[in-house]
C-alpha cells in the first residue's frame, strides 16, 4: 500500500517531547476529568481505582505499546497499517474499527464538549458566577433539552477541532498540546490543592484511596474499569497507531508508552482529589452521575470563594482537555481518508469533520426532542458511549493485541517494538497473546451477559 499521498513525504512530528505531549493529549481528555470522575462515583471510588489501575498496568500499556509500535513500523493511518503488515488478511478489521469508533466517539463526545465550551464561555462572561434563578440543575436541563443550543456548540468546538487537524501534524496537533498540555497540569494541580482545603478532603479521600472490598464481587466494576482503561488512553480506536506513524525510525518507543500511561493515570487520579473532597464537603452523592461537573461543581463554586474564577479555570480545563482528545479522533478518520483517496489534508478534514458533526445531532437531540427514542434502553448519547467504550474499543484493543501477539512475527513484532529479545519483550507478547485478549474476553462476555 503506498503510504504518502502523491509525492508529498509522510507528515512527522517536530520532536520527541512534540509526540508525547501529543499522545497525551489523545489520551488526556474528558475522559480523564468528566468521565473518570463520575464513573468512579457510580463504581464504588477506591474499588473502582484498584481495578482500574490493574486494566491500565495489565492491558493499557502493552496494547499502547502494540499500537505505537504498529503505527512507526508501518508508517500509515490505522487502516493502512494492518493492510502493510498483513496484507490481504482479516486483521484490517481492526483499522476500520478504530476508523468507526473514532466516528462514534466523536459524534457524542463533541456534544458534551460543546457544553464545557458553553459553561466556559458564560463564566467567562460572568454569567454562571453566582446562581441562576432556577439553579444549576434546571438551567443544565433547560440547554441540553434545547432543540438548538447544544448543537450550536457543539458545532463551534468542532470547527475548533477542524481548524486544528486542518494545518497538520506539525504546526497544527503538536503546538496546540505544546500549549495545552502544561496549562492542563498546572490548572488541575491548582484545583486539586484548592479542593483539598475543603471541609471534605477527609472524606474525598478516603472515598477514592479506600476501598469497600464487596465491590469487587460486582462484575460491572470490572467492565467498567475496563472500558475507563480503553476511553482514557485511547486505546482500540486507531489515535495512537495514527500517531505512531508519524514517529521517526529513532524514537524509542518503551520511554514513550510508558510517559504517556503514567501521566495519563496521573491527570485522572489529580482530577478525582480535584472533585471528590469538593463533593464530600458539600454532602453531594459521589454517584450523581454525568451531571456531576455541570450542575454539582457549579453549585460548589457558587458557595466558595472566589468561585468564579475556580469555575472559569475548571471549564477552561474541560474545554482543553476535550479539544485534545477530539483532534485525536479527527486525526485518525482524516489520516485513513486522506491516504485511500488521495484527498488533501484540506478537503478531508473540513469533509470529515462536518459529517462527524452532524452524526453527533442525534446524541444532542436525544437529550431533549428525540428523549423518547432509546438503544439499549439508554439515551442516544448514553448508547453511544456504551457502544464505544465497552464495545468497539476493547474489540479494536483485543484485534490489536492478538495480531501483534500471533498475527505477527514475534521476533520482528519485539524488534520494531525496541524492547528486544529481552525478558520485557517476552513478557510483552505473552501478556498479548494471553493475559489481555482472556481478561478483554471475560469482561466483554460478562457486558452482554453471557458469562
Amino acid at each position: 500500500m503506498n503510504n504518502q499521498l502523491g509525492n508529498q513525504p509522510r507528515e512527522q512530528w517536530g520532536s520527541r517531547l512534540g509526540f508525547i505531549l501529543a499522545a497525551m493529549g489523545s489520551a488526556v481528555g474528558l475522559g480523564n476529568i468528566w468521565r473518570f470522575s463520575y464513573v468512579t462515583g457510580e463504581n464504588g471510588g477506591a474499588a473502582f481505582l484498584i481495578i482500574y489501575f490493574l486494566c491500565i498496568i495489565l492491558i493499557g500499556i502493552p496494547i499502547l505499546m502494540a499500537e505505537f509500535t504498529i503505527g512507526r513500523r508501518a508508517q500509515s493511518d490505522v487502516v493502512g497499517s494492518f493492510q502493510t503488515l498483513a496484507p490481504r488478511k482479516p486483521w484490517v478489521i481492526g483499522g476500520f474499527i478504530g476508523v468507526a469508533s473514532a466516528f462514534i466517539i466523536l459524534s457524542f463526545y463533541g456534544v458534551i464538549a460543546g457544553w464545557t465550551l458553553f459553561y466556559f464561555t458564560n463564566y467567562l462572561t460572568g454569567t454562571l458566577w453566582s446562581a441562576p434563578s432556577e439553579g444549576y440543575g434546571a438551567y443544565f436541563d433547560t440547554f441540553i433539552t434545547h432543540p438548538t443550543y447544544p448543537i450550536i456548540w457543539q458545532f463551534i468546538f468542532m470547527g475548533l477541532t477542524i481548524a486544528v487537524v486542518l494545518i497538520g501534524v506539525k504546526n497544527g496537533i503538536e503546538k496546540t498540546n505544546k500549549i495545552l498540555m502544561p496549562i492542563l497540569a498546572v490548572l488541575l494541580i491548582v484545583l486539586a490543592g484548592y479542593s483539598l482545603t475543603l471541609g471534605g478532603a477527609k472524606e474525598g479521600l478516603l472515598f477514592l484511596f479506600s476501598p469497600d472490598w464487596s465491590a469487587f464481587k460486582n462484575p460491572e466494576v470490572y467492565l467498567a474499569g475496563l472500558g475507563q482503561a480503553f476511553f482514557s488512553l485511547s486505546l482500540g480506536m486507531g489515535a495512537l497507531i495514527t500517531y505512531g506513524s508519524y514517529l521517526s525510525k529513532e524514537e524509542k518507543l518503551p520511554g514513550a508508552a510508558y510517559s504517556v500511561a503514567s501521566l495519563d493515570t496521573l491527570f485522572a487520579v489529580i482530577a478525582g482529589i480535584m472533585i471528590f473532597p469538593a463533593v464530600f464537603a458539600f454532602g453531594i452523592e459521589p454517584g450523581y452521575g454525568a451531571g456531576l461537573a455541570f450542575v454539582t461543581l457549579p453549585d460548589i463554586f457558587d458557595s466558595i470563594a472566589l468561585g468564579g474564577l475556580v469555575g472559569l479555570a475548571f471549564f477552561f480545563l474541560l474545554v482543553a482537555a476535550g479539544l485534545s482528545s477530539a483532534v485525536s479522533l479527527l486525526e485518525v478518520a482524516v489520516a485513513y481518508f486522506i491516504r485511500r483517496f488521495s484527498w488533501s489534508r484540506r478537503f478531508a478534514t473540513i469533509v470529515i469533520g462536518s459529517i462527524i458533526f452532524l452524526l453527533g445531532i442525534p446524541s444532542s437531540l436525544g437529550l431533549g426532542a428525540w428523549s423518547h427514542i432509546t438503544i439499549f434502553n439508554k439515551s442516544i448519547l448514553d448508547s453511544m458511549d456504551f457502544l464505544a467504550s465497552n464495545i468497539f474499543l476493547p474489540i479494536g484493543g483485543l484485534i490489536i493485541a492478538l495480531f501483534v501477539g500471533w498475527g505477527w512475527n514475534k521476533s520482528e513484532a519485539m524488534k520494531e517494538s525496541d524492547f528486544g529479545d529481552t525478558f520485557i519483550g517476552h513478557l510483552w507478547i505473552f501478556i498479548l497473546r494471553f493475559i489481555a485478549p482472556i481478561a478483554i474476553v471475560l469482561i466483554f462476555l460478562s457486558a452482554i451477559g453471557l458469562f
